[in-house]
């Protein structure tokens, strides 16, 4: 059965925790989805840990269609948000109404995730209006790094903590159905999550939250540059990837393959 934002709603009322990992193409989509994950998330991650760049910033709105296309074709079970990358709803309400349409028309995504706090309170209001389901994101925004100086744990002091707080409830009072922490204490996570009626996602957010999300190459071990400390490596892929690979030039060098079972 597809999972929807209704659902997501049903968890939070019902105290069950939700799943989330991102996914950027079809046969790692598959997987979590045959894994059973709540939702999937097609993040602008997909800058760093599939295009090679040093932050978030660069990704297109183009080139997150391309992607959403490619996790929606193999996504029968989860809830797919797309991710509204840099400058694709800073501008303009019409801008982010045009561009969060485009991940559900052309990207066949359910939602779409922006980042920011009470100064998107009117484009959230106008996307909810259009009939477009959105996930906010707050804490550590990946778009203000320049601003943050770095990828920095956000709402420390009471004031910013306060700030963090009053963004939360207006952007649940603007429609979003959900709201993503990322990169704050967990106390902070759960007097927000406590407070509102809608589910929170942690990421770096302690256990309190309605639910968490990881990025997938953290998780498999195949994003090699940094790994933060609120993520868990739950394998090596990399390392068994090089394993095999080395195994089969070896086997292309040595004339084991291909033996006769592999040829015609």
């Amino acid at each position: 059965m597809k999972i929807t934002i209704q659902d997501f709603i049903r968890k939070k009322q019902a105290k069950e925790k939700i799943s989330m990992l991102t996914a950027y193409d079809f046969p790692f989509a598959k997987i979590v989805d045959e894994a059973e994950i709540d939702g999937v998330l097609v993040g602008d991650s997909v800058a760093m840990v599939v295009q090679g760049l040093e932050n978030t910033l660069p990704v297109t709105m183009d080139e997150m269609i391309y992607h959403c296309k490619m996790v929606t074709r193999a996504v029968k079970r989860a809830l797919v948000i797309g991710d509204m990358p840099y400058l694709s709803y800073h501008l303009s309400n019409e801008d982010a109404i045009r561009n969060a349409g485009r991940f559900i028309k052309e990207g066949s995504a359910q939602a779409v995730k922006l980042e920011g706090g009470s100064e998107f309170e009117s484009t959230v209001r106008a996307l909810t209006k259009a009939e477009i389901p959105v996930m906010a994101h707050i804490g550590l925004t990946p778009h203000a790094i320049h601003r943050m100086g770095g990828y920095k744990v956000q709402g420390r002091t009471e004031r910013a903590a306060q700030k963090l707080l009053e963004d939360a409830k207006r952007l649940e009072d603007a429609g979003a159905f959900s709201l993503l922490l990322e990169a704050i204490p967990s106390e902070l996570a759960q007097r927000i999550t406590e407070e509102l009626t809608i589910p929170t996602i942690g990421i770096g957010a302690g256990p309190f939250c309605d639910g968490q999300i990881l990025v997938l190459h953290d998780v498999l071990g195949l994003f090699e540059r940094f790994l933060p400390k609120f993520a868990k490596k739950y394998a090596n892929l990399k390392d068994e990837s090089l394993k095999v690979l080395r195994q089969y030039k070896k086997e292309v060098e040595e004339g084991i393959f291909p033996s006769k079972e592999h040829s015609f």
